[in-house]
Parts: structure tokens; C-alpha cells; sequence
């Protein structure tokens, strides 16, 4: 029963955080018609914030907490990083949105939405109402689902487990299938 409840869990886990992947590229590729750039974020939305106890009272507008900031604005002056940048985010986010719903390729899809998820959350530097913040939760559930190989819960990695390299299923998808009551 317990285990029943759990692969469940995992599975819908899984493609709840896909959707959310997806939807995100989905609206970047689609919703913008193909007009979105990060470069307005990198360029103006990076100067992070913080809060109590680090700071009290009012801030000065356009006071820069992030460290990384002049980093993200110069990848935003640059032609050829920001092609590569857009490029990355929406494909990044289409590919592990599909792949997680898919079950399919789950561990290198979650590890890849982790690193995404990381990036934005330094890039973000936002600490107004604490160290945590939807990028990082989102970074954190990705990287368990990784853990947890949850593609072999009624995803496609279960299904194929048995075709690929010991190496592919191990890294790349979701590592030996389940069996009731534990691992193979």
C-alpha cells in the first residue's frame, strides 16, 4: 500500500514540476511570438534585494546587493551570449518540461532543471523575504526527483530501462526500475 502511494506521488510529483517547466518555455517560445530575450531581466532585473536582519529602513533606488551583477549585464550587452542565453532558457525549459512529464531521460532532465533553477536564483539574488525563494525550492524538488530516479514511476525510463547501457539508465534516466517493495 505504502509503496503504491508513494510511486503515486513521485509520478505526479513529477509531472506537476514538468508542466510548470514547460509552460514556462511554452510561454517564451509561443506567448511572446518569439520576441523574448532574458536581456531586459539580466540587464535590469539583477541588482537582487535583501532583507531583515541585513538590511532595515529604506533603501536607496537602484542600491546593488547582487555580487554577481555586472556579470549578468555584461552577458546582456553581448550579441552572441544573449542568442546562446535565449536560445538555452526556452529549448531548457520546453526540453525538461516534456522530458519530466514523459518520464523520459528523468535524471539528466531534473539535473539540468536544478542547474537552470540555480542560475536564476543568483542571477534573482532575491532575499527581501528570505534565503528561499521559488528558484530554489524549485532547484531543490528537481534535484529529488533526480535522486529518487522518478522517471520509474510510471514514466518512460521504466519502460526502456531494460534497452539502454547500465551507464545511460544510471546517469541519464532513472537508474534500475522498482520492483514492488524496493529497488531491482
Amino acid at each position: 500500500m505504502r509503496s503504491t502511494w508513494f510511486a503515486n506521488a513521485v509520478a505526479l510529483g513529477r509531472v506537476v514540476i514538468g508542466t510548470i517547466f514547460l509552460w514556462a518555455g511554452l510561454e517564451k517560445v509561443i506567448g511572446a511570438g518569439g520576441a523574448w530575450t532574458a536581456k531586459g531581466f539580466l540587464a535590469y532585473g539583477t541588482n537582487g534585494t535583501l532583507g531583515w536582519p541585513f538590511v532595515t529602513g529604506e533603501v536607496a533606488e537602484g542600491t546593488i546587493f547582487n555580487p554577481t551583477h555586472e556579470l549578468w549585464v555584461s552577458l546582456s550587452a553581448n550579441v552572441g551570449a544573449m542568442s546562446v542565453i535565449d536560445f538555452m532558457v526556452q529549448f531548457g525549459q520546453v526540453a525538461i518540461g516534456a522530458a519530466l512529464i514523459l518520464g523520459l531521460a528523468t535524471r539528466f532532465a531534473a539535473a539540468a532543471g536544478s542547474l537552470m533553477m540555480l542560475f536564476f536564483f543568483v542571477a534573482a539574488w532575491d532575499f527581501a523575504y528570505g534565503i528561499v525563494n521559488q528558484h530554489l525550492t524549485y532547484a531543490v524538488v528537481t534535484f529529488g526527483l533526480a535522486i529518487v530516479g522518478a522517471g520509474n514511476f510510471s514514466g518512460l525510463d521504466a519502460r526502456i530501462a531494460n534497452q539502454l547501457p547500465a551507464w545511460v539508465r544510471d546517469y541519464f534516466a532513472s537508474g534500475a526500475p522498482v520492483k514492488a517493495g524496493g529497488r531491482a
